[in-house]
């Protein structure tokens, strides 16, 4: 095959991905800035380089911190999978949002309704709600945590200020977690459907799926796992299986003679762990967008709560709908009834097939709620998104339009042969549905005691 397949089935131009993006290799010092939020602005409001800054309430450096701390603490966790992870880090963020606006105020917090005293520390409070949340999630790492915390709390002058947020930052933590105490995670469930034409099973190196319990658990802002959910998976004898089958056995090979450089350095790009790359990216956004204390507490919660409720999504989904992956579909092709598919039973994926059913795809509802929720919080076009790979090191790439981050992504995900297309467009669209749904709802500005209509 001479040109790179596209969705509608025509070309792809060569190179296409590198002119929507700018692409430079990062020096480890800048790296470094980026996950540690050194050099973070001065803060003011939410939305533009231009707006006047304010005199801070709080430094939102801790807040920055804390998720750095949260996400490497939780990535290095082997007592969980990648997957659980995310659920985590949403629970960190709520805590910490509720601590910062039980302080300040501005917005409506989240299941929680408590004040802090008048004059109580932002700061302690972040602080403390982000350790609490940590030492009870992941108690084996506590040493590093408490070592952590008191370096944070010794840059905090000392006073009735700082004692009245630490108590008040436990308390936002407390509430969060007797909140989450049967919310399912855990539970004994296990993917159980039969081996057969289109059904899902174990990939090299053979892992059973992957927190099979996780699309059932309560999420954190949607009414249910099925709220966004997606529709069905073509079937195989349909067009759209036939074409999504032919670009991914042309172009998702780790051999690929179709698939262009431009398109391999995207799909690598995008291989990675997305927790902590797009993570580091939403820290970067609070020196862009010169965001305060209480505005960086609300974006972090705004967008890693609606990312668990995302996954919880697509996890249901891929529970119950089981699809096999572009590895087994292509070396079982003629057992599929579609006669314009045919086997390759040595065909190899460009990156290891992860451990879980296929549709609908993780990353791609990641990466589209990420998108689409700094869109909606920030009322822009204009990302301003500077990614950093997790996989290739010291490489990013800067988005500043929204169509051109999601369909690199999509793309990603069938150049690194783990994916139908069809699976990233319909993760895609629930990030959009999901986002606009619970920014609109949740996080809003309050100017009395009422919390928004849920």
């Amino acid at each position: 095959m001479d040109s790179p397949i596209s969705s509608a089935g025509g070309a792809v131009p060569a190179g296409r991905a590198l002119r929507r993006f700018h692409f430079r290799r990062r020096t480890w010092g800048a790296v470094a800035a980026a996950v540690l939020g050194i050099g973070i602005a001065a803060p003011g409001t939410s939305f533009a380089r231009s707006t006047p800054v304010t005199a801070p309430t709080g430094d939102p450096a801790v807040v920055s911190e804390w998720n750095e701390i949260g996400v490497a603490t939780l990535a290095a966790d082997i007592a969980t999978q990648p997957i659980e992870d995310i659920l985590y880090m949403g629970f960190v963020q709520a805590a910490v949002y509720n601590a910062v606006v039980g302080a300040e105020g501005r917005y409506a917090p989240y299941r929680f309704h408590a004040r802090a005293p008048r004059g109580a520390s932002a700061q302690a409070a972040a602080v403390a709600a982000a350790h609490q949340v940590l030492v009870t999630y992941v108690p084996s790492a506590r040493a590093t945590l408490d070592i952590r915390y008191a370096a944070s709390l010794a840059r905090i002058p000392d006073g009735t200020a700082k004692t009245q947020g630490i108590a008040f930052g436990v308390r936002a933590a407390d509430s969060l977690i007797q909140l989450r105490a049967h919310d399912g995670r855990n539970a004994d469930i296990q993917f159980t459907q039969l081996p057969g034409p289109g059904v899902w099973r174990p990939t090299p190196p053979g892992l059973p799926m992957s927190a099979p319990w996780l699309g059932f658990v309560t999420p954190l802002l949607a009414h249910s796992a099925t709220q966004f959910a997606p529709p069905a998976p073509p079937a195989l004898t349909s067009a759209r299986y036939t074409r999504d089958f032919a670009e991914v056995k042309a172009l998702g090979s780790v051999t690929s003679t179709a698939r262009t450089p431009e398109q391999t350095s995207t799909a690598q790009f995008f291989s990675g762990n997305p927790l902590v790359q797009y993570n580091a990216a939403l820290r970067d956004q609070v020196s862009v967008r010169h965001l305060d204390i209480v505005d960086t507490a609300r974006m972090f919660a705004a967008i890693d709560m609606s990312v668990v409720d995302a996954e919880i999504t697509v996890w249901h989904a891929k529970y119950s709908y089981g699809l096999w992956r572009p590895v087994t579909a292509i070396g079982l092709a003629d057992t599929d009834g579609n006669s314009a598919t045919s086997p390759d039973p040595s065909w190899v994926p460009m990156i290891t097939t992860p451990p879980y059913p296929e549709y609908p795809s993780g990353y791609n509802a990641f990466n589209s709620t990420v998108t689409h929720g700094l869109a909606t919080l920030f009322q822009t076009r204009h990302l301003q998104l500077t990614l950093t790979s997790t996989a290739v090191p010291g490489i990013e790439r800067h988005y500043d339009r929204v169509g051109a981050l999601l369909q690199d992504v999509v793309d990603a995900r069938v150049w690194e042969g783990i994916h139908f297309r069809t699976a990233d467009t319909a993760a895609k669209n629930i990030g959009d549905r999901l986002a606009a749904w619970t920014i609109n709802r949740y996080f809003q500005p309050v100017h009395g005691d009422d919390e928004p209509s849920r």
